[in-house]
């Protein structure tokens, strides 16, 4: 995936400078802090303590002396609390009796942080941006709090929102030997309105040309003709959520119905559907890639995408890609334009191997697979599990797993689809 860093004003990339300036000042902070804290008169070994010995509260004692456990230089400046609130306590320890060639070491330390603030990155959220390129804890608190933020921002906009997304692809050794059967699961969990009049929508089907081969089914085997098709019972909350379906020229989408907002009406929405002999067991140009992907089509608090590979069509390490589709729309890893479009994210991938405990995952997951497998006639330990779970997953963005292929003179070949691969 390709990296990213923050700008120095605006030039592309922080400057050598810019983390020298970084590191002295962190050191500084280290040095400076602990020496003023160690030179009161009496000691305070916790945040309650010091907060109680001082005057302070306990937030700003609790916070510096996580600033002082960092692991180096960059991180104390990512811990530190504001100038302020710093000099607030350098004069409380100054009042509660500590040398005075320690405060004013502490003082200038903290001048130095404002001048690393104000005239190096211009405010503290752009020092933070800085910081995420080098500190890795830095970088994942940078990421989850705008992420956050995001989903606020989105989720009000569009006046929906949803606890958990869930997205669970099924890939299966066809009836037929050079084909691979597929099953998708998608839920939407604590899904509700947060004003009137909001339209959420829930799935899209392209409806299939007569010369298809194969319909798209239930997991029970029937075609799906409308919403009651998609839906799982006995997975949804009750009463059952109302779904309705619109037919746009060759698209049906499925919108979640009546006109209900608030928390205290939130529902769970599980839907399914199989294609049986769906994707090409084998491919002719083995550097292209397979992929199954998740779209973020709901703001919501959490994503889980699951890839089920079943142990004969596995073919290797998958990769995972998080794409912005707000440019060129659904992306392609075949596509090297795309790869531009890609978000430079902390996120993983955790691989569990079949017959193995899986933990985590929305509620009744274990139970929603068996589900699954059971009605389609597949045997549920067969299957390696890899999964993506993201916090505040970005609105619109598509969370792409990628797989290696194989032609049909190697060993079982490739594990994974989605529309395009």
């Amino acid at each position: 995936m390709p990296t990213q860093t923050a700008s120095e004003h605006d030039t592309g990339i922080p400057t050598p400078d810019l983390e020298s300036r970084v590191t002295q000042t962190g050191r500084r902070l280290l040095d400076d802090v602990q020496g003023l804290l160690g030179s009161l008169p009496t000691p305070a070994p916790g945040p309650q303590a010091l907060a109680t010995l001082l005057g302070v509260d306990k937030v700003l004692a609790s916070r510096v002396l996580k600033m002082l456990r960092a692991g180096d230089e960059i991180e104390a400046v990512h811990r530190a609390p504001g100038p302020e609130p710093l000099r607030r306590l350098i004069r409380a320890c100054e009042s509660s009796g500590a040398e005075a060639k320690k405060v004013d070491l502490a003082q200038g330390a903290v001048d130095s942080l404002e001048r690393l603030i104000r005239h190096d990155a211009g405010d503290r959220s752009a020092l933070d941006a800085v910081l995420s390129a080098w500190a890795p804890e830095a970088r994942r608190e940078f990421e989850l709090r705008r992420k956050q933020t995001a989903f606020r921002a989105m989720s009000q906009l569009k006046g929906a929102q949803a606890e958990t997304l869930y997205a669970a692809v099924f890939l299966q050794p066809g009836n037929d030997p050079e084909m691979i059967d597929i099953a998708w699961v998608n839920a939407l969990y604590g899904l509700h309105r947060l004003r009137p009049g909001a339209r959420i929508k829930l799935a899209a089907r392209w409806i299939r040309p007569d010369s298809a081969s194969a319909p798209t089914l239930s997991i029970t085997g029937e075609p799906i003709e409308g919403a009651d098709g998609l839906v799982i019972d006995g997975f949804c909350s009750e009463p059952k959520p109302p779904i309705e379906a619109h037919r746009v020229g060759e698209v049906t989408h499925y919108t979640l119905g009546g006109d209900s907002f608030g928390q205290a009406t939130s529902s769970d929405v599980v839907f399914a559907e199989h294609g049986p002999d769906d994707m090409p067991r084998y491919v002719r140009d083995t550097n292209r890639k397979r992929f199954v992907y998740a779209e973020v089509s709901v703001p919501a608090k959490r994503l889980v995408f699951d890839a089920l590979v079943h142990r004969d069509v596995e073919t290797g390490p998958a990769e995972l890609r998080v794409y912005d589709t707000s440019f060129e729309g659904v992306a392609s890893p075949n596509e090297a334009a795309r790869d531009i479009d890609q978000f430079d994210l902390l996120e993983t991938l955790e691989r569990t191997e079949p017959g193995q405990r899986r933990a985590g995952g929305p509620p009744r997951r274990d139970e929603l697979i068996a589900h699954v497998c059971t009605s389609l006639g597949w045997d549920s330990g067969a299957f390696a599990l890899l999964r993506c779970c993201i916090d505040y997953p970005i609105y619109g963005s598509q969370v792409t797993m990628v797989f290696p292929t194989r032609g049909r003179d190697s060993s079982p070949s490739s594990s994974h689809h989605s529309p395009g691969s």
